[in-house]
């Protein structure tokens, strides 16, 4: 999606913890994929409960016949003398031979492997009912109107219905739909794919994404936008963000062209509308039966609210603070008519002293402790900058709202938690969220979506400040912080809340951790998540370890009980 996602917060890799199960690996076995009847997943004992290799076979062991299993593991990965297991990070017992056992000493024989027990966990038991959803490939649909192995496909969807996942979610891509002439749009492709969804029982969160595909991590396609829009991208480049060295970033449009006639005569919003009336009327059987559960509206960059601040393309690296992208000339008329009816016309311009894509902030004068961010001109520029933003999706949910009347709509606002443990937060400030350790920056953004009766999609519940800080403890990270403050925002605006993890998770400790921030311990309104979206459907999730632990995690996301908690 994603693009997903990074998806941004997600831009950067994160070294796998030690866990009880390990992580996706070449060697692991991958469940075997039916082509047919759903396979009876709910109820299998999930994994870490005790040793594998002295637990009776897993239902899901059935599926692969004994000598594609023997075939798809390398040697490396057998244990001839049972002294440990490829799947545990922790060794396994060996039964002694009780003849060989009289020459031990008693004290040795009882000798147990020092293993720190993991702590006690949370039953979700009862809880309430959080749906899960998966997003699709990027590329489950190509520039051809085809699904792409659909077959394979099939299969996979099957598992996830067995194992109790809600829906899937499927980007809908401007680049493809209407790739060659204005209003000329070709569904085939989702309308298979979509075909495909109904026919398993399974909903569909639809994202109209309105950027490119590709360039940020995670894409592994490439999908531009519309050839004729980028035709008129070469003879007019201020219709892309612009930063202050002029280089352009063509993943999405300026939102300074929202009421610009630059499109053959339309402007974006009304090239957005239109596309989103399209799409409304084509499926309009699967709004009317409900099999469309919600749609997600892309405001920007990754298909997420927010200024495309950290282009990978132009050198960004984590953890950077990122560039205003406010240099096309329609933006620098928005700022131009702000300066002159403030009074201050010499505050038209950009700061010069904001650094680079990968400054930090107290080696730049604007971001630093005291810096200019907070002076008078400080304020007033990032006051505009981030009333853009929310102006930005303000003109596009007016017109989805009036497209998808009396469906579920959503934005998806990134977590950018890299330096929010500075004064500034200047990575958020660079990505368009006004939000210094003096002011809330979200409040505005939850109070656009409130007027539109908007869920708020948030990244990032997955990560937890304590690893963000081994990993990079020069970044002044604070996932949990950021997490926390977004949700509260949009709870007191009374908008519903849903999210996903911005990094690949497989563990039960990022799992846990998505847990507790969908059901919050002892909330006296009993809030929580409208729903969860799992990144992303992949081979890597069909490992047996990783999808034995994602079942789990279903289950608890569900309310129901697990039997293998710890107490």
């Amino acid at each position: 999606m994603l693009t997903r996602a990074p998806p941004p917060p997600s831009v950067f890799l994160q070294p796998p913890r030690p866990v009880m199960v390990a992580a996706a690996s070449p060697s692991a076995t991958p469940l075997a994929l039916p082509a047919s009847s759903a396979l009876p997943l709910r109820g299998i004992a999930p994994v870490a409960a005790r040793p594998i290799s002295h637990r009776p076979a897993p239902a899901f062991a059935l599926l692969l016949p004994p000598r594609a299993a023997a075939a798809s593991r390398s040697p490396a990965d057998d244990v001839p003398d049972g002294n440990s297991s490829h799947l545990l990070a922790v060794p396994v017992p060996v039964p002694m031979d009780p003849a060989a056992a009289e020459d031990v000493p008693v004290a040795k024989q009882l000798q147990v492997p020092d293993v720190s027990p993991r702590p006690p966990e949370r039953d979700f038991a009862g809880t309430p009912y959080v749906p899960v959803y998966v997003m699709l490939p990027l590329g489950v649909v190509n520039g051809n109107g085809e699904v792409v192995d659909a077959d394979e496909l099939v299969g996979q969807l099957r598992v996830l219905k067995a194992s109790g996942v809600d829906g899937v979610m499927v980007d809908c891509w401007w680049g493809n739909v209407e790739a060659h002439k204005p209003q000329e749009y070709n569904w085939t492709g989702y309308r298979r794919l979509f075909q495909m969804i109904r026919e398993l029982k399974l909903k569909l969160q639809v994202v109209m994404s309105f950027h490119e595909c590709g360039g940020n991590v995670g894409d592994d396609i490439s999908i531009p936008l519309p050839h004729w829009v980028i035709e008129i991208g070469r003879s007019n480049p201020d219709i892309y963000f612009t930063d202050r060295a002029g280089r352009r970033n063509t993943e999405c449009l300026s939102w300074g062209v929202d009421k610009e006639r630059v499109l053959q005569g339309r402007t974006a919003v009304e090239v957005y509308f239109d596309f989103m009336r399209s799409f409304r009327v084509e499926f309009d059987e699967y709004f009317e039966d409900g099999i469309i559960s919600e749609i997600e509206i892309g405001l920007g960059a990754c298909g997420e609210l927010r200024y495309p601040s950290y282009p990978a393309k132009h050198g960004w690296k984590y953890p950077g603070i990122g560039e205003f992208q406010c240099y096309d000339r329609y933006l620098q008329k928005s700022l131009r008519k702000a300066a002159e009816a403030r009074g201050h016309t010499i505050w038209a311009r950009g700061p010069d002293n904001a650094g680079h894509y990968n400054s930090e902030p107290n080696l730049t004068g604007f971001f630093c402790d005291g810096g200019d961010y907070d002076s008078y001109y400080g304020r007033f520029f990032l006051s505009w900058y981030s009333q853009a933003l929310v102006d930005h999706a303000d003109r596009v949910l007016m017109l989805a709202r009036l497209a998808f009347e009396g469906t579920n709509i959503a934005v998806k606002v990134s977590g950018v938690h890299w330096w929010y443990k500075t004064a500034s937060h200047a990575a958020e400030l660079t990505a368009g969220f006004y939000n210094p350790c003096n002011r809330d920056g979200y409040a505005p953004i939850a109070a656009v979506l409130k007027k539109y009766d908007a869920a708020l999609n948030f990244t990032c519940v997955e990560l937890r400040t304590m690893d963000q800080h081994e990993v990079y403890p020069e970044a002044f990270a604070d996932p949990e912080g950021l997490v926390w403050q977004v949700l509260n925002a949009a709870w007191d605006a009374g908008i519903q809340v849903a999210s996903e993890n911005a990094l690949p998770c497989y563990d039960r400790d990022g799992f846990n951790k998505i847990l507790e921030n969908a059901k919050p311990l002892n909330d006296p309104d009993g809030r929580h998540l409208l729903g969860f979206t799992y990144l992303r459907l992949g081979k890597d999730l069909f490992e047996r370890p990783n999808f034995f632990e994602f079942e789990r995690f279903i289950k608890r996301m569900h309310g129901e009980a697990v039997l293998d908690l710890q107490v």
